[in-house]
């Protein structure tokens, strides 16, 4: 018996976010396109931040202007504050995506802020997403550490996870921000919130740092798990975390599920071709995938 799984594809956000090249909206539009295509039916296509900070993001109202109508395909933004969920708002997205951060030090340099600050902003954004009819999910940055900071309490996330759920939330991203997750530590950290949240909706978002990814998945699959963020190629990091790597690849995370009895629907070929010209377009350095230069 085949399970469902779904795939949503960040490479256009969290993959682009560091690119220093310049790229056209057209060229993201036909990687758009493309993804779909392959049957990518989540796609997260832009943030909305601060272009001084992320200056390829700074297309993002157009771009979601221009946005194929396709049924069954949902695209989402990311926002981190009132003004970008007001962004979105206007540029006709229904959903979006925020987080906070487990690490006090990760948060001020991501989020210009604490974490009781960010809190506060997060009802914010709630808020206004549920007053615009926005579908809404929200995450964990650094859940499993960060660079910066000594591991991270437990029992912390359990309380941060009871925070955003009181704002009646019903999904949440937990995100090893900085790639510092052992399959050990990713099972124990699920064990202790589905024992303490048995009902609750959760998505991995996983960075291939340390090339542990596939191997937390893994582990993450031994729970209610059915959602995953992924990156074609593995493409990206975050701009403020140096030495950071991508998301786990869209292509090697469909192999692993596909084998292990998922109906995930993708075409692994199509996407691997959208990363092998993106990689002719931008250089190799930002990819961290091994499958989409075999396939």
């Amino acid at each position: 018996m085949t399970k469902n799984f779904e795939i949503m594809e960040v490479g256009l956000r969290d993959g682009l976010q560091i690119i220093k090249k310049d790229i056209s909206i057209d060229y993201k539009l036909s990687i758009i396109e493309s993804l779909i295509e392959s049957g990518i039916r989540n796609i997260q296509v832009t943030s909305f931040v601060n272009p001084k900070r992320v200056p390829s993001m700074a297309d993002a109202e157009e771009l979601v202007k221009l946005l194929p109508i396709v049924k069954g395909v949902q695209f989402s933004g990311l926002v981190f504050n009132q003004i970008g969920v007001e962004r979105a708002i206007r540029a006709g997205l229904t959903k979006i995506e925020t987080s906070i951060s487990i690490s006090e030090t990760y948060s001020y340099n991501n989020l210009g802020m604490s974490i009781p600050e960010s809190i506060d902003n997060l009802k914010k954004i709630v808020s206004t997403a549920d007053k615009n009819k926005m579908q809404l999910r929200a995450g964990l940055q650094c859940v499993w550490g960060s660079t910066y900071d000594d591991t991270i309490d437990q029992m912390n996330v359990i309380k941060r996870l009871s925070d955003i759920l009181e704002m009646g939330i019903s999904r949440i991203s937990l995100c090893d921000t900085t790639g510092m997750a052992r399959p050990n530590d990713v099972y124990s950290v699920l064990d202790i919130i589905y024992k303490t949240f048995p009902n609750i909706k959760i998505s991995m978002h996983l960075h291939n740092t340390n090339g542990l990814g596939l191997l937390n998945l893994n582990e993450a699959l031994k729970f209610d798990i059915n959602e995953i963020d992924t990156s074609m190629g593995g493409i990206g990091g975050s701009p403020f975390i140096e030495g950071s790597s991508g998301n786990i690849a869209t292509e090697d995370t469909i192999y692993m599920l596909d084998n292990l009895g998922y109906n995930i629907g993708i075409d692994i070929k199509k996407i691997s071709k959208i990363s092998r010209k993106l990689e002719e377009k931008i250089g190799g350095s930002y990819f961290s995938g091994n499958l989409y230069k075999m396939i």
